[in-house]
C-alpha cells in the first residue's frame, strides 16, 4: 500500500465535521496490551512498528469494527530521537513514521473487505516532546525548551507523517501552550490539516495556562480543523468543550482517558474508571464533533459511543 492512497472515506474530514459527528477510536496501548504485547519500554507501543506492524493494524481494525470512523496512528510516541536512543538510523525512523500512516490505510482496507461502511479516516498521532522522554513530562510541560526550539523538534517527523499522507494530523495530548504555540508553527505549509488537543487538569492545561488563552493559539490558524482535549479525567471534558468552542468557533475534538491515573514510576494506571458513554451526548450538544477515548478506553466502550451518538 503506497502513501498516496486515498482516504477511504473518500471526503474530507473537515467536511465531515460540518456536519455531523465522528467517532475516534480509543487508546492503542491497551488494545494492544489486551492482546498480550509486552510494551514496557520507551517506545511504548511505537516498538511494534518495527517488531510487530500486523499487530498495529490489528488493534486498529478493532476499533474499526466498533464503530469508530477514525483511527489515530500508532505513532505517538515515535521520534527520530527516540528511535535513534534505540539504534534506528534515521533513513529507518522515517520508514516506521510513515509505517504508521499505512497500517491504519490497511486496517481501513480490511474493513471494507469485512463489509464495514462507515466513513473511515486516518489521523497521525504526533505526541508531545515529553511523550519521547518517556517519563511523564507529557503531564507536566515546561521542559525547558523555547517555543523555537521545540519547533525544530517537531517539524522533522511531521513532513514525514505527512508525506504519508493521513486525511489529518493529531497534535494531541499538548501539556503547555508554549509547545501548542510550536507545532502550530510546525504544521504550516504541509498541506495535511490538524487537530489541536490539550491534556488537562480542570480548566487549565498540565503546565497551568487557562485554557481559553491555551485554544486562543489555534482560533486563527487555517490548518487546524478542530480543536479540544484528550488523555484527561472524563469529568475535565465540559468546561473544555464549552471553552474550545467559544473560543475559537471551530469543532471540538474531545477523546478522555477512562478516569483511572497514570503512575510513571510504575509505568501503570491506578483508580477506577469513571468513563461512561452517555457522556459523550452532553459533550456533543456542547460543541464536540469528534468524540472517543484515549488511554484504557477500549472497542466495547468505543462501540457504545457510536451507538449513544447514532441512536440519539
Amino acid at each position: 500500500m503506497t502513501s498516496d492512497t486515498p482516504s477511504p472515506s473518500g471526503a474530507p474530514l473537515a467536511e465531515a465535521l460540518a456536519a455531523g459527528t465522528v467517532v475516534l477510536d480509543g487508546g492503542m496501548s491497551n488494545q494492544l496490551e489486551s492482546a498480550g504485547h509486552d510494551l514496557s519500554d520507551e517506545l511504548w507501543s511505537a516498538r511494534l512498528l518495527a517488531e510487530r506492524p500486523e499487530a498495529i493494524t490489528e488493534a486498529h481494525l478493532a476499533y474499526f469494527e466498533a464503530g469508530a470512523n477514525v483511527a489515530i496512528t500508532s505513532s505517538y510516541q515515535a521520534t527520530f530521537e527516540g528511535f535513534a536512543k534505540r539504534g534506528i538510523a534515521h533513513e529507518e525512523s522515517a520508514r516506521l513514521l510513515a509505517l504508521s500512516v499505512e497500517l491504519a490505510r490497511e486496517a481501513a482496507r480490511q474493513a471494507r473487505d469485512k463489509g464495514i461502511t462507515q466513513p473511515l479516516w486516518v489521523a497521525a498521532s504526533v505526541g508531545p516532546y515529553g511523550a519521547m522522554l518517556a517519563d511523564g513530562s507529557e503531564y507536566r510541560g515546561r521542559y525547558g525548551l523555547s517555543v523555537a526550539e521545540l519547533e525544530r523538534f517537531h517539524r522533522p517527523r511531521l513532513e514525514v507523517l505527512a508525506a504519508a499522507a493521513p486525511d489529518v494530523l493529531a497534535l494531541e495530548t499538548v501539556p503547555d501552550a508554549e509547545e501548542a504555540e510550536a507545532l502550530l508553527r510546525a504544521v504550516r505549509g504541509l498541506g495535511v490539516p490538524a487537530w489541536l488537543s490539550y491534556t488537562v487538569d480542570g480548566v487549565r492545561t498540565r503546565a497551568g495556562q487557562p485554557l481559553d488563552e491555551a485554544f486562543a493559539l489555534a482560533a486563527e490558524a487555517d490548518e487546524v480543523i478542530a480543536v479540544g482535549v484528550n488523555c484527561c479525567a472524563p469529568e475535565d471534558v465540559d468546561a473544555a468543550v464549552a471553552t474550545a468552542a467559544r473560543v475559537t468557533g471551530k469543532p471540538v475534538v474531545v477523546y478522555p482517558n477512562s478516569g483511572e491515573s497514570w503512575d510513571p514510576q510504575a509505568r501503570a494506571w491506578r483508580g477506577r474508571s469513571s468513563f461512561a458513554p452517555e457522556q459523550v451526548l452532553g459533550w456533543r450538544d456542547a460543541g464536540a464533533r469528534l468524540i472517543g477515548g484515549c488511554c484504557r478506553v477500549g472497542p466495547e466502550a468505543v462501540a457504545s459511543i457510536a451507538h449513544t451518538l447514532t441512536k440519539a
